[in-house]
């Protein structure tokens, strides 16, 4: 088979394919034919041998990319979530399945230090990687892992967010757009800023309530006051890093939320601590997420394109009640209820959506397992 190895001196140029003897699957294991891959801007970094917590060592060799999708060819000793044949995503981390952030889950993504999906073939735990419904397409399934599931995470499970509130999203990447998407569908009011008012009219078809652009405007914290009222944003989605982080503190409301997600915009100006005692701000790094929110996340997907499926969102809110999967116990505001009429059955048809609730008019659904 063949595969991409990259090493020092790092860099585009030194991205190799190489040829390898096809892989295995060991026990817990199973074995992937890879159908696509996408692109993160973590990807840029690591093939420039920037990401991690250190600089790549001149020993390292990677195989590059988090985010694919692929067809199960064979499964190892004691494999039960998938089988032959199946269609399905690769996750970011291969070893983080549910509750905060430990070093052992955070040592387990894809691509570094854990070998990535590129390769015509590759080997992840079973519980590194997710089914998916057949209505997505190889490519649309291969940007879900990164990018999708930190919206997901850092608009429904770190932030504490009510239908109305305004979130701002930074520019028109893979992260923001998908934040995007899911703030609407949860009654959010959204303002995302681009250099580009073309990529601001795709925005603006997709939901985005207010538009920014933030070449034209650099002092961007203003529109978002003057959108809330001089209140500011309740949650900004800060991919840039150094170089917009002044303007997030001057856009948050007090006590608002921002999600520290990327570093796209470089190192900008020093950081003053003191600005977030003065506005009792959060600020939180992330970096994607879990398991068991994949599947949630898929859902949500569905949810979002219904008029595909026939489906028309009538009203989006948190299910008060927590679930349970596999015997993790799973907090409350992961789990959504989601007001849904229409057919039901095409939905079930196209995904198990076991251990889920849904609100199909006055009847209430529910099930006892995820059966992804």
């Amino acid at each position: 088979m063949r595969a991409l190895n990259v090493a020092a001196p790092w860099g585009l140029d030194a991205i190799q394919v190489v040829n390898r003897p096809d892989p295995a699957p060991g026990p817990g294991e199973v074995l992937v034919r890879m159908r696509t891959v996408s692109l993160n801007y973590r990807d840029l970094l690591m093939v420039n041998g920037m990401y991690g917590r250190a600089p790549a060592s001149s020993g390292d060799v990677i195989t590059p990319f988090s985010d694919g999708c692929g067809v199960v060819e064979a499964v190892g000793a004691g494999v039960t979530r998938v089988k032959t044949g199946d269609r399905v995503a690769t996750l970011f981390f291969q070893n983080w399945i549910s509750g905060p952030p430990t070093l052992a889950g955070l040592s387990s993504a894809l691509g570094f230090p854990v070998p990535g999906a590129g390769s015509e073939l590759q080997t992840f735990s079973e519980q590194g990687v997710s089914k998916v419904p057949e209505f997505l397409t190889d490519q649309q399934v291969a940007t879900l892992p990164c990018a999708a599931l930190t919206a997901w995470r850092g608009l429904f499970e770190d932030a504490d967010l009510q239908p109305g509130d305004t979130v701002v999203l930074q520019g028109t990447g893979g992260v923001s757009v998908c934040g995007l998407q899911f703030a609407h569908a949860a009654g959010l009011r959204t303002l995302i800023t681009s250099s580009s008012d073309e990529k601001l009219d795709r925005a603006k078809a997709l939901g985005a309530d207010h538009l920014v652009n933030y070449k034209t405007t650099p002092a961007w914290s203003k529109p978002v006051r003057e959108a809330t009222g001089g209140r500011g944003a309740d949650f900004i989605m800060e991919v840039g890093g150094g170089g917009t982080i002044q303007e997030s503190m001057k856009a948050i409301r007090i006590g608002g939320h921002i999600a520290i997600i990327g570093i796209v915009a470089g190192a900008g100006d020093a950081f003053n601590p003191a600005a977030l005692i003065g506005n009792s701000a959060k600020l939180q790094g992330l970096s994607v997420g879990i398991f068991i929110a994949i599947a949630m996340l898929v859902v949500y997907w569905i949810i979002i394109n219904r008029t595909t499926l026939g489906f028309e969102v009538r009203a989006v809110g948190f299910n008060p009640e927590a679930a349970r999967y596999g015997g993790i116990s799973v907090p409350r505001n992961y789990f959504l209820a989601m007001a849904i009429s229409g057919s039901f059955a095409g939905l079930a048809g196209a995904v198990d959506v076991t251990g889920w609730e849904y609100r199909i008019g006055e009847n209430d659904i529910h099930a006892n397992t995820i059966g992804f």
